[in-house]
């Protein structure tokens, strides 16, 4: 089945590793409605970038709550906010967040994490923010840009690099529709990390990238059994822009339009094949073509094995 005729969401993947402890109550019914934001990230024009849900308040819901809230919201991913440990930092601006797909818990969302910190710094004035994360601790920082525009930057947890089985890379294939002679050898596959697992695969050419029709059933099966987030559908239009697309069948997402932790794993990915500098600036664009254009600055800094994503963030009317 091509991924343009996924199917309807089956029932939670076992890797799910919420709090149950309001597992008797019926998935599609939360202890309560609490209210949720709707930013998309990566983006100054809401139609663009990626769209987020955002509870700042979620205490009292347990994991299956979590997970109703983010399936009736529909988009990629949500992000369920309640106050950090004392320990964490200051109050009001130390969270503790779970990200959660409309099909399962992730453990680190860039994206979600963006959204959500421009959110909190619409109330609370530009900043520094920590979020405690399933995949650890994240610093975000928030400033106004001289538009008026939000731009948050994380910092990934440290990440880290690891070879692709070539069977592996040749089942991903397979479920992608391509062909080995289409893949850039320049950069060959890793399996990379920096808050979530992602398989990072080159296109040799932008019109290989941009035709992306997938067995959805396939990748996700392979990307459930290596414990992948997305899939990184990636082309090197210069030595530092590059372009992306991110399937996310684990999700019960056909794709995802921007998504700020594969571009964290890429900066990884990129300094560890050498193919850039210690110290650099990289450039992604996603979503266009998904009609949701948006853009992703990558900074990698020298002696800091960690890597910053950052974007703008804006709230979507209604």
């Amino acid at each position: 089945m091509s991924a343009a005729a996924a199917p309807g969401m089956p029932p939670v993947p076992r890797r799910l590793s919420c709090d149950m402890s309001n597992s008797d109550r019926p998935a599609n019914r939360p202890a309560h409605h609490p209210d949720v934001l709707r930013y998309t990230a990566f983006a100054t024009d809401p139609a663009g970038g990626n769209p987020a849900g955002i509870v700042l308040d979620a205490s009292g819901l347990g994991g299956a709550d979590m997970l109703a809230v983010a399936a009736d919201v529909g988009y990629s991913e949500s992000a369920f906010l309640t106050p950090g440990p004392a320990a964490l930092g200051q109050v009001g601006r130390a969270f503790t967040v779970r990200y959660f797909s409309p099909r399962a818990e992730v453990p680190f969302c860039g994206h979600a994490t963006v959204a959500a910190a421009v959110a909190l710094a619409e109330r609370a004035g530009p900043g520094d923010f920590v979020f405690d994360t399933p995949a650890g601790t994240v610093p975000v920082s928030v400033v106004e840009a001289g538009d008026g525009v939000l731009r948050a930057t994380l910092t990934s947890v440290e990440p880290r690099v690891e070879d692709a089985a070539p069977a592996d890379v040749e089942e991903a294939l397979g479920a992608l529709g391509w062909r080995a002679d289409e893949l850039d050898p320049g950069l060959p596959p890793r399996i990379s990390f920096a808050g979530a697992r992602h398989l990072i695969l080159a296109a040799a050419t932008r019109a290989r990238l941009a035709d992306l029709a997938y067995d959805f059933d396939r990748l996700r099966t392979l990307m459930l059994r290596l414990d992948l987030t997305t899939v990184q559908l990636v082309w090197r239009e210069s030595g530092t822009v590059f372009h992306a697309r991110d399937p996310f069948p684990v999700g019960g997402v056909v794709e995802d339009p921007a998504t700020g932790a594969a571009a964290a794993a890429f900066g990884a990915y990129a300094r560890e094949l050498g193919l850039v500098p210690a110290a650099a600036e990289l450039t992604m664009h996603q979503g266009v073509d998904m009609g949701r254009p948006g853009v992703l600055t990558v900074t990698l800094r020298e002696g800091d094995a960690r890597v910053r994503v950052a974007g703008a963030a804006v709230r979507i009317p209604g």
